[in-house]
């Protein structure tokens, strides 16, 4: 398909939106750059550039063109819009793709609700951390009380996230109820080591593709959003491991 509608209004709007979606689902900071600029160059426009930021976006193009700026608010995790803003993306290269025809599929992308349910999240939390302990080699008598805790911990942590939109208070929230659940089913009797439930039960709040990037973007040289991720990381750590730390103090 020829690529005869790529004026620069377009591209700009799509290289922004692929950014911004990529980003907004949990991309890593030089995939997206390189996304972007991949972009801009199927449509002719090979000295565009990019920055980008856990919080922003800056994009410019060739020439005496104005720079462009999205802001970046909200961030998780979602790898298959990442996969599809991808796909638009090599089609573009393969000139299969307008700048317009990319930017309508990136807005239905942007628009689609890909994440599972909230009851089949819920559900994989708790057999993850069921799971967890048995590879922690924890007794299979803990095994449903992981598995309990750590579903109602994933389920605080949603309906917390939800209601504050801080996603440290979240964690904090989460890790402080399945210390207490956890403490509360071994003073019962239904559990018997805590190290073990309370480490398996919090493997689900642990922020691992946000190290996971932090670290590829440190790697590649980005070290604005490597140090920036990697802090979120840090951060998101010490709300769990303080959420987990005041039931222990006030009840141990």
């Amino acid at each position: 398909m020829e690529n005869n509608q790529c004026d620069e209004q377009t591209v700009v709007e799509t290289c922004l939106l692929a950014g911004r979606i990529m980003m907004q689902s949990g991309a890593e900071t030089y995939r997206v750059e390189d996304t972007m600029l991949r972009m801009a160059s199927s449509c002719g426009l090979p000295e565009s550039q990019s920055f980008v930021t856990p919080t922003g976006i800056i994009f410019s193009l060739e020439g005496l063109n104005p720079t462009h700026f999205v802001r970046i608010s909200e961030r998780g995790t979602d790898l298959e819009k990442i996969a599809k803003v991808n796909d638009i993306s090599r089609r573009m290269a393969s000139k299969e793709l307008t700048a317009r025809e990319a930017f309508l599929e990136l807005k239905n992308v942007d628009e689609a609700n890909l994440s599972f349910p909230i009851w089949l999240q819920i559900i994989a939390a708790a057999l993850a951390s069921g799971s967890f302990l048995i590879m922690f080699k924890g007794n299979w008598s803990d095994f449903t009380p992981a598995l309990l805790v750590g579903g109602t911990g994933f389920s605080i942590l949603l309906l917390t996230h939800h209601s504050t939109k801080v996603k440290l208070f979240a964690d904090f929230s989460a890790a402080f109820v399945i210390g207490l659940l956890a403490l509360f089913m071994v003073k019962a009797g239904f559990g018997l080591e805590l190290d073990l439930i309370v480490i398996a039960s919090v493997m689900p709040l642990v922020p691992g593709l946000l190290i996971t990037n932090a670290i590829r973007d440190l790697m590649a040289g980005h070290f604005v959003s490597g140090v920036s991720k990697g802090a979120e990381a840090f951060l998101t750590a010490f709300a769990i491991g303080a959420g987990v730390a005041v039931v222990f103090s006030l009840w141990l």
